[in-house]
């Protein structure tokens, strides 16, 4: 039977459940500016009925209600939405990362033209080509000396600056790893909050928002993929690892690499095993780091030991005032003090493998004449080896070009005296040093009889760098080579002492036949002005100005693409984020009409309360007098 005071029971449950939906309206709008809020509503639902259908039910029409409920408090949120959300905040991470950095390098290379490299440069040739006009003046060889010194502080200037550039990304790295472990960390607390309150049944709305917008940040730092099918084992990964499963974390850690001066590479923090991500903040900081920073310093000191070694070459030839030949006009500092390149590489105590830059060979070879020889040329590529394939009807420079086009990390030229050159160029291994060749081997007698660099034809003439007195296999009395030079020559390049404290120390002409040089000669200085635009393969690039033109070029067109990328990641972002704030942001006047709709419910169910309460006056006291 039901109970005299249940209208007062039905009435309490709606002003409970307006309540609610009230404090509920209440709280969307004091956080409609919050960062990853998602709007609430209340889900209201019937009370079960006085009775379930049985033999003991009363004897009445129908079943009498009990009123209103609060089901439940959700969150408004569309979940593939978010995911697509997240799959495209990797790349805004990664492009905004480049387009910073770039900006940077760029400014490296914006210099003043008076005060740029190439323009020192340019005066350096200068210089040269005065002093093979005025050899036998002083002041032209102190021109000579003094814009090298200007030349060298430019150098010097964009090596530190790439460098500094390589330092940040790297304690960048570091800190960005440090981020990342710190959102898992609070990705995993947030978990395990979750599953306690939904074990009672409940919905943690705001802790789902902030663990929302926590992987949300996380993936502007890494790729990332979220699983949320198991609701006790919320779940991120990448590249198909766990960064996080539950309650349980797979860190990541910065370790440095020797291979790579110290710098850090991304490992797990439960394995060791490197990580390489695809996209995010941390993918860009390292590509930029061993990619592109990498690859404008090593170029820089491709084109600055190509410089010192082709200088230094001309100047040793040379006779100066004092009688003095085979005097270095730029200082060299080898990687190995040994004149065969001779290195422990094991650290056993034992010679085991040669550093060669540069290997020379002892016959004049005429560019446009055809070899009239078949066979290959292997070479060492970053990854294992090539062969370049020549025929009888190719011409020298044919062969030479072939070369250069291969993608082996060795360049070959012909000198002033036409005699065929090797240099190694840098590495794109990690673990493989820089201008060291590492190999060479020809199947027939390009690089024997006709070029006089090897001994002998096959993989037993070859000459290979993981030996000591690796130069044996070179043609005997014929090659010149020199050792591979220090790291980083960009760094340390600087002029001979004697030469800055004693101009005339400085050779401009050629000795004749008893071994004097005329105080006219100028043909050393002239021979030195043209490598201006001499053919020298400075790596990929065939001369030096061909070299400052693409460098330059290259990093412009780099930081153009990443300005242009991040605008369009950014618009694409902008829409899915505005249709997220369409389904999940608070607006204002919907959330004003849903407060009218509750309160008008409110006020109903107070003035249900009232009459009801006037109901049980009158039977309580005013029936029977």
């Amino acid at each position: 039977m039901n109970s005299t005071f249940a209208g007062i029971e039905l009435g309490k449950r709606s002003l409970n459940a307006n309540t609610a939906a009230l404090s509920t309206i209440g709280h969307n709008l004091s956080n409609a500016a919050t960062e990853g809020y998602s709007r609430q509503r209340v889900k209201l639902g019937t009370v079960n009925p006085l009775s379930d259908p049985g033999l003991m039910r009363p004897e009445r029409a129908g079943q009498l209600g009990q009123g209103v409920e609060v089901s439940s408090i959700e969150r408004i949120k569309d979940n593939l939405l978010e995911s697509r959300l997240i799959s495209n905040t990797d790349e805004v991470g990664f492009w905004k990362t480049r387009d910073s950095y770039l900006y940077m390098a760029e400014k490296v290379y914006n210099e003043i033209d008076d005060a740029s490299i190439r323009s020192q440069l340019d005066g350096f040739w200068e210089a040269w080509q005065e002093l093979s006009i005025n050899p036998e003046l002083l002041a032209s060889k102190q021109v000579v000396v003094k814009r090298g010194e200007t030349l060298l502080d430019s150098v010097h200037t964009r090596f530190n600056g790439l460098k500094e550039i390589q330092t940040m990304l790297n304690d960048d790295i570091k800190v960005t790893v440090e981020q990342i472990n710190g959102l898992l960390n609070n990705i995993k607390d947030l978990n395990e909050q979750i599953v306690k309150i939904e074990a009672v049944g409940d919905n943690p709305n705001d802790l789902l928002d902030k663990r929302d917008l926590l992987v949300k940040k996380l993936s502007e730092n890494i790729d990332i993929t979220v699983d949320n099918r198991d609701p006790d084992e919320f779940s991120v990964h990448t590249k198909g690892m766990h960064l996080i499963q539950g309650n349980i974390v797979s860190g990541l850690e910065a370790t440095p690499n020797q291979n790579k001066e110290g710098l850090s590479d991304i490992t797990w923090k439960y394995n060791g095993e490197n990580l390489t991500p695809k996209s995010g903040k941390l993918a860009a900081l390292l590509e930029l780091r061993d990619v592109d920073i990498k690859s404008e310093i090593q170029q820089l000191d491709t084109m600055t030991i190509n410089f010192i070694d082709m200088v230094n070459e001309v100047h040793r030839d040379s006779t100066n005032p004092l009688g003095e030949k085979g005097v270095d006009f730029f200082t060299e500092n080898y990687f190995i003090n040994n004149l065969s390149g001779n290195y422990d590489g094991n650290g056993d105590g034992e010679y085991d493998s040669s550093y060669i830059f540069r290997i020379t060979g002892g016959n004049n070879l005429d560019a446009k004449q055809q070899a009239g020889l078949e066979g290959f040329i292997t070479l060492p590529t970053g990854t294992g080896t090539t062969n370049i394939n020549y025929y009888p009807t190719d011409t020298v420079e044919d062969i030479i070009n072939r070369i250069n086009n291969s993608g082996s990390e060795v360049s070959a030229s012909l000198n002033r005296d036409g005699l065929l050159t090797f240099k190694g160029t840098p590495s794109k291994g990690d673990g493989n040093p820089d201008f060291v060749i590492r190999s060479l081997e020809d199947s027939g007698e390009f690089l024997v009889g006709y070029a006089g660099i090897l001994q002998n034809s096959g993989a037993a003439g070859a000459y290979n760098w993981q030996q000591a007195d690796a130069v044996l296999a070179l043609a005997e009395g014929k090659t010149d080579f020199s050792v591979a030079p220090l790291n980083n020559p960009s760094g340390w390049i600087e002029i001979n002492s004697r030469i800055t404290s004693d101009p005339n120390v400085l050779a401009s002409g050629f000795a004749g036949q008893n071994g004097e040089v005329n105080a006219g000669d100028g043909r050393a200085a002239l021979a030195i002005a043209g490598l201006r635009n001499s053919n020298v393969m400075i790596g990929k690039f065939k001369s030096f100005d061909d070299y400052f033109a693409s460098t330059t070029a290259e990093i412009a067109l780099k930081g153009e693409q990443a300005g242009i990328s991040v605008e369009s990641h950014e618009l694409i972002i902008s829409d899915l984020e505005s249709m997220q704030q369409s389904v999940s942001g608070v607006n204002m006047d919907e959330e004003m009409s849903e407060m009218i709709k509750f309160q008008h419910g409110y006020n109903a169910a107070a003035k249900f309360i009232s009459n009801m309460d006037q109901m049980l006056d009158t039977i309580i006291n005013k029936l029977g007098r």
